[in-house]
């Protein structure tokens, strides 16, 4: 009976296990389903950092990092037999988790491209209403398009996510003191007797998922940037477009076709560089040319 009882406990841990990792899997797929409506809103380099976002980051904190962190509490171990040292110690080197900072950073992060759907759909209840009041006319002629509003709300949602990525990474730096994980940590706070020396496990496995993140984070952040730079630039060269095509009408607008000129036969130019000897010669040219007549 006591067998049995203890196979029944040891299912239902798992299978509790196993539906809250179900749970979450399904938590970060609806993100992505949900981030996935934003791709179509968004430009080349928009797209390229949701793509960097999803398979770098979201798959590999779902399928390998909290695998690789969900041992740093229970395999971590100081060699000293003291109650409460060890438990101090670990909350004096790992201040958070990185895995739980990770998770943070991925919400912060993918948070405000929901600015940008808001807006959009905003735009379309908004040009729903009009065209029921206007008989048909729209008032957006496609409400996804980066104009006006929706074109500001893009560009602070990019500096949102620029802005949350440097702002975890320097908590990272600041909290761990670098992005390096010591395979000796040594520790000296009460209640420990002396200083002791404490080891987490796969220290060096640990260290390349954190520089994995920490890169791709940095990669976001450059994308991010990139991006600002197309929107900006390109709004700079519609502006100079607009105004020269102002320009240019106000241009032919204030010269505008008069009637054509007379012809050069109405005119008597005389070329002030000919003689007056040359001028008469012409003159009896002209004269003779025009008194020379024929005889049938």
């Amino acid at each position: 009976m006591t067998l049995f009882s203890f196979s029944l406990s040891v299912t239902g841990a798992h299978v509790s296990i196993t539906q809250a990792s179900a749970a979450a899997r399904m938590n970060w797929s609806g993100l992505e389903s949900l981030l996935s409506g934003v791709n179509k809103y968004s430009t080349a380099f928009g797209r390229i950092w949701l793509s960097m976002v999803l398979v770098f980051r979201v798959m590999v904190f779902v399928v390998a990092a909290q695998r690789v962190w969900g041992d740093e509490s229970k395999d971590f171990v100081c060699n000293t037999r003291q109650p409460g040292c060890t438990n101090i110690c670990y909350d004096h080197i790992f201040p958070i988790s990185h895995i739980r900072l990770w998770a943070l950073q991925l919400i912060f992060v993918t948070c405000p491209s929901l600015m940008v759907m808001a807006h959009v759909k905003y735009r379309e209840g908004k040009d729903k209403k009009y065209v029921e009041l206007h008989q048909g006319s729209h008032l957006y002629a496609n409400p996804g398009k980066k104009r006006g509003g929706l074109w500001w709300t893009y560009l602070l949602s990019l500096v949102f996510k620029a802005g949350f990525d440097i702002a975890f990474l320097y908590i990272l730096y600041r909290i761990y003191h670098g992005y390096d994980l010591p395979k000796l940590s040594k520790c000296s706070l009460e209640p420990c007797p002396n200083t002791v020396d404490c080891f987490i496990s796969r220290p060096t496995e640990k260290k390349i998922f954190m520089l994995f993140m920490v890169v791709s984070s940095t990669l976001c952040i450059f994308m991010c940037i990139c991006e600002m730079v197309y929107l900006i630039g390109k709004r700079i060269a519609k502006l100079v477009r607009i105004r020269q095509d102002n320009v240019r009408l106000l241009f032919a607008e204030q010269h505008e076709l008069t009637n054509m000129a007379p012809p050069r036969s109405q005119y008597c130019r005389t070329d002030p560089t000919l003689s007056d000897s040359q001028m008469s010669l012409n003159r009896r040219e002209k004269i003779r040319e025009g008194g020379i007549s024929t005889t049938l």
